[in-house]
């Protein structure tokens, strides 16, 4: 049985699909109602997975509150103390629900640190236990989590690349094969948040957490960064790096060198080779890239310009660097959401995802414009084949699990 059962009102289907994809991403599994077998009676099956579910997630909207399908199954979840909410368009829930806190996911664009998106996965977590709580069993005896490096530079704005770094290490660690590392999005509902690293630890079962900051001034960077035993809260390694921009990369690689060092783990010589492959060589065009993929996490989704900003900062990085795979794949993402999404003339963003996969063939989202096509010429089966690549390359990616959730709704649509 699931974890978790997704309740929604009709016509809240994308906004229920974003949510459980999200959910999905953090390690939990969620049942929907479209998900009904077809030779099974309706309400019964309703019943027994409102019966068997950890906890109930009920979206809130104009429409969920007119629904009957909707206040039953939520009254059902609060007698059994399972009930979680969240509010889609800022609505009230309606009596007796409105006795309940309940999460604002109005504005949430699927960024992993917005206090509504916390607040919901925090009582999901009292409830269900997931990956971010403490039933959850390592694969290898020596795990970390890299939490959100602090932005000290004294704006607001340079938040996008303290946000970069803790991203880049993160996937850096990844790649060894010896260390079990948290997912980012994961790591990311901590952010903003002052945490007893210990309870971190303990809730996320992992034996060690790299915390750390990242002072940006002009031409000059400082970043620290410090490796905390999970079970005792003692520093097993840290160190403060001073470098100017051009040395951003060689910081990165003696960070994860060193954490890989202090925690006596093996870096095989093909995984020290990747680590060390940063995609870029240019400084200039990684700031770019950094900037233009906070904008993309946190912007409007339904904002055209949101897209318009990131084509732009994109398409700036790559004539820096015309071999920035990275950069290349978000350029397509934003060109085929302009072409697609808004129906702007520009480019579907296909020629810029080759040039990413000629680059690197392992980006999954460089898929993704391709899927986008694929299914406007109808051609269903190939964007399938597409989208189970991208799934394959990387299957904790964001983007992937969004796209591929709207990929199942159009299946069923067309079945």
């Amino acid at each position: 049985m699931a974890d978790l059962f997704l309740s929604y009102a009709r016509g809240d289907e994308q906004r229920a699909e974003e949510v459980a994809a999200a959910l999905r991403a953090s390690g939990y599994s969620v049942w929907r109602d479209d998900e009904l077998p077809a030779h099974r009676g309706y309400a019964d099956v309703i019943q027994e997975r409102l019966n068997s579910a950890k906890a109930v997630v009920v979206l809130w909207s104009a429409q969920a509150a007119k629904s009957h399908w909707v206040r039953s199954e939520a009254e059902a979840a609060r007698q059994r103390n399972t009930l979680v909410q969240a509010t889609l368009d800022g609505l009230v829930p309606p009596m007796p629900f409105d006795q309940i806190q309940c999460a604002d996911l109005t504005r949430w664009q699927g960024h992993a640190s917005t206090p509504g998106w916390h607040k919901l996965l925090s009582s999901v977590a009292d409830l269900a236990g997931s990956a971010e709580g403490t039933p959850r069993a390592n694969r290898r005896p020596v795990s970390v989590c890299v939490l959100p490096f602090q932005n000290m530079s004294g704006e607001a704005e340079q938040e996008y690349f303290s946000d970069g770094i803790s991203e880049d290490i993160t996937t850096d660690l990844s790649k060894v094969s010896a260390l079990e590392v948290i997912a980012r999005n994961t790591a990311f509902t901590f952010k903003g948040q002052l945490v007893n690293v210990r309870e971190v630890a303990k809730r996320l079962g992992v034996t060690h957490v790299l915390e750390g900051s990242v002072r940006k001034a002009g031409n000059q960077v400082r970043i620290t960064a410090q490796l905390i035993d999970g079970a005792s809260g003692g520093h097993v390694w840290a160190e403060r790096f001073d470098r100017d921009l051009t040395g951003i990369f060689a910081i990165q690689d003696e960070i994860s060198t060193a954490i890989v060092a202090a925690l006596k783990l093996k870096l095989l010589p093909n995984e020290k080779r990747a680590i060390e492959q940063r995609g870029t060589k240019s400084a200039d065009a990684y700031n770019l890239y950094l900037l233009a993929r906070q904008y993309w996490l946190t912007g409007n989704i339904g904002d055209q310009r949101r897209e318009e900003r990131v084509m732009r900062i994109g398409a700036r990085a790559v004539e820096i660097d015309p071999y920035y795979a990275r950069a290349w794949a978000l350029l397509a993402m934003a060109q085929s959401n302009l072409r697609y999404g808004f129906r702007c003339l520009v480019d579907d963003g296909v020629a810029a995802a080759n040039s990413a996969l000629t680059i690197d063939p392992a980006i999954a989202e460089a898929h993704l414009p391709m899927v986008r096509r694929l299914e406007d010429r109808r051609s269903f089966a190939e964007a399938d084949a597409e989208m189970e690549a991208a799934i394959r390359l990387d299957p904790e990616s964001w983007e992937v699990n969004k796209e591929a959730a709207r990929v199942a709704m159009r299946q069923r649509r067309i079945k």
